[in-house]
């Protein structure tokens, strides 16, 4: 039975150069009842926008490169009757059989972003390339050490509530997309969950992050910056609210 939450769910694919797989990915949303699957071009040089149409898709082009560019475009001009936005890979790896009755459960819960982690269940840990594992180890490392919270997985599949996203605001178009949301969504205090999934080795093609050394440099940096942008703000933040404090106390104590 396909889980309730995904009747009322936009399921975004930002897509660059995925014409073997993209249909089949787009095919497998659509059998669990998404009401909405959008395709976003990033720029393809193949048959990929092409290919996502005939399979049913609604396709919009972001000829900027970079996944936060194309994930950004996604979630613009979304119909009025959609309350869940997901996240997900164009090549096939993201699936939530087994999984698809926890992530109902903490949505009904009140969850209002849910990642599907890749770490616990050891098939899925086994399929994530060694930097994969890496610059998920790091990324999260650097949450925690940052904000207090300790993730297992910068998860490529995620579904959060439509209003929560809107009230994030993300501003990064690269790898960064990812970080920024798992950090802006514990500044907002919303409450989020993990739900182990099993990860699929992609259907076809080359991953355009792991399958080479520029895409591993690029991502890795994009972390790294975004994690150093968002924790400078935040300590921007808190300087400023300390000092106000400060002042507050000071005007107290004379007046």
């Amino acid at each position: 039975m396909n889980p309730d939450f995904l009747g009322r769910t936009a399921v975004l694919i930002p897509a660059l150069n995925e014409a073997p797989c993209i249909a089949d990915t787009v095919h497998y949303w659509q059998k669990w009842g998404a009401a909405l699957v959008r395709v976003v071009d990033n720029g393809s040089t193949d048959a990929t926008a092409a290919r996502a149409r005939e399979a049913g898709a609604e396709v919009r082009t972001e000829p900027r490169r970079g996944y936060g560019a194309a994930a950004w475009t996604g979630s613009r001009d979304l119909p009025a009757t959609i309350e869940w936005i997901l996240f997900s890979s164009a090549d096939g790896s993201d699936r939530i059989e087994g999984a698809a009755a926890a992530f109902q459960t903490e949505i009904d819960s009140g969850a209002a972003l849910v990642l599907g982690e890749r770490v616990t269940r050891p098939d899925s840990r086994r399929r994530l390339t060694p930097m994969q594992r890496f610059g998920n180890a790091l990324g999260c490392a650097l949450i925690a050490l940052g904000w207090g919270r300790r993730f297992r997985d910068l998860a490529s599949l995620r579904v959060i509530r439509r209003d929560a996203f809107e009230r994030l605001a993300l501003r990064d178009r690269g790898f960064g997309w990812n970080v920024e949301m798992q950090v802006r969504a514990l500044e907002h205090g919303l409450r989020i969950a993990e739900v182990p999934v099993h990860f699929h080795p992609r259907a076809a093609g080359e991953s355009k992050i792991s399958g080479n050394l520029a895409g591993v440099w690029r991502a890795g940096w994009g972390i790294l910056t975004t994690v150093a942008k968002l924790r400078f703000a935040r300590g921007g933040v808190e300087t400023g609210r300390s000092s106000a404090a400060c002042c507050t106390s000071r005007w107290r104590s004379t007046g």
